[in-house]
């Protein structure tokens, strides 16, 4: 199926701009052959025909879906597994912030539902091809900002009270619970779990904030911010390094093992997410 060096294949969400990109550019590189999951066909098709022409060699696929929409998770998932026999690497990547609230065409909150739940969703659709290809790895996308995240389960879609910040961090919390429970129920599956932090990347990322929210984090990225190249040290690290091949259930940064925030390792909350994720996607 393919004449990349290793023979591993590698499932990458939001791969058009930012982090994404390089980190699918880099493993083409390595000749991993990479899936690209992007919402923008021809933006997608533009960095796949950019890659290999960096990289002549370099084997880019491209599967179009809406991660904001279930089905489309649904189909895209359908859509890989009638193509590929195997996963080695499933890097859920994409994520995004909204100023105002936005609900999909589930009738769910936006940032909760992109940067979280379809990866849920995605992830079981494709587990039982990563046991079948172990030993494999599924790597999470996180941000720092899941130490002020709080699940609220009293309104989990913020339809009382709505707050760009919050729902944001709210994701990236519900990631790393979802990285810890998963990792803990593939145990001896050969499978590993592994979220990161991949610092503050000086990307597009904030483009869509408006006024002064947009003003602000500019001037913050330009400070402080790291290079796309650099914010995807980690998870390029948590993909390809030895040294990793047997850890799992852990939280990363600059490619080191940390520490996760305290709510973060609460058993009953993670539990409980589980079980509304499941009841939220229908599975």
């Amino acid at each position: 199926m393919t004449n990349n060096r290793d023979g591993k294949i590698c499932l990458v969400t939001g791969t058009t701009a930012g982090i994404g990109k390089v980190t699918a550019r880099e493993l083409a590189r390595m000749r991993t052959k990479v899936i690209m999951l992007c919402r923008d066909r021809g933006k997608g098709e533009s960095v796949k025909a950019e890659i290999k022409g960096l990289y002549r060699d370099a084997e880019v696929d491209l599967i179009v879906a809406d991660l904001s929409s279930l089905s489309e998770v649904r189909r895209a998932a359908d859509e890989f597994k009638s193509k590929y026999s195997r996963l080695d690497i499933l890097i859920n990547n994409a994520g995004g912030v909204n100023q105002k609230r936005r609900v999909t065409s589930d009738g769910l909150e936006a940032t909760f539902v992109t940067n979280y739940l379809s990866h849920f969703l995605l992830t079981g659709r494709l587990l039982e091809l990563l046991k079948a290809s172990a030993p494999s790895r599924v790597i999470n996308v996180s941000s720092a900002a899941h130490m002020q995240g709080r699940i609220n389960f009293d309104d989990l879609q913020a339809e009382q009270k709505y707050g760009m910040m919050s729902a944001y961090s709210q994701s990236k919390l519900a990631q790393i619970y979802f990285s810890y429970e998963l990792a803990d129920r593939l145990n001896r599956s050969g499978v590993t779990v592994n979220a990161l932090h991949p610092g503050l990347v000086f990307s597009n990322f904030h483009n869509s904030m408006q006024g002064i929210y947009h003003f602000g984090a500019s001037l913050v990225y330009a400070v402080a911010g790291i290079s796309v190249e650099k914010g995807a040290e980690t998870t390029i690290f948590l993909a390809t390094s030895p040294s990793v091949k047997r850890i799992t259930g852990k939280y990363f940064y600059k490619c080191q093992e940390r520490t996760s925030s305290r709510f973060s390792y609460d058993l009953l909350i993670r539990k409980r997410l589980w079980e509304v994720s499941e009841e939220l996607v229908k599975e």
